[in-house]
């Protein structure tokens, strides 16, 4: 298995991070041309998601996990920021994993999904992302 992982900065708000191209990149490292690709997050705090972007509906996930999860301080975990015990459920709804199918060298994903990193964490800027690639 051809593996590597990067950093991603998120910064200090709620972001929807685009990884696509870093993926593709990954990819062209790889010699491989048919296979799966794995992205995982290993943080208890951010995940990945399948989706367009620049259209909207970037935002409109941060919001409805905004409406879902609401940063108060109704959560039992407490440390961080004020409503930071939500950023810790949020891989219950959206996972720290992606595996999209890889065919001739190029990710099978549809015209406008893009694979993203989820992060509503304003206490931890730095993020890791592993990608990686299980041949076919």
């Amino acid at each position: 298995m051809y593996s590597t992982e990067i950093e991603v900065r998120t910064g200090g708000s709620a972001v929807v991070h685009d990884l696509t191209r870093q993926a593709e990149r990954f990819l062209g490292e790889s010699a491989v041309e048919d296979g799966l690709l794995h992205v995982w997050v290993p943080h208890a705090t951010a995940g990945l998601a399948i989706l367009e972007t620049g259209a909207g509906s970037d935002e409109d996930l941060l919001t409805a996990l905004d409406d879902l999860l609401p940063r108060d301080d109704r959560w039992r975990h407490q440390h961080g920021s004020r409503g930071h015990g939500r950023d810790h459920v949020l891989p219950a709804l959206v996972p720290p994993y992606a595996t999209v199918p890889v065919l001739g060298g190029v990710l099978t994903l549809g015209t406008w999904q893009s694979i993203c990193l989820v992060d509503t964490n304003l206490d931890n800027p730095v993020r890791r992302v592993r990608f990686s690639l299980l041949a076919g």
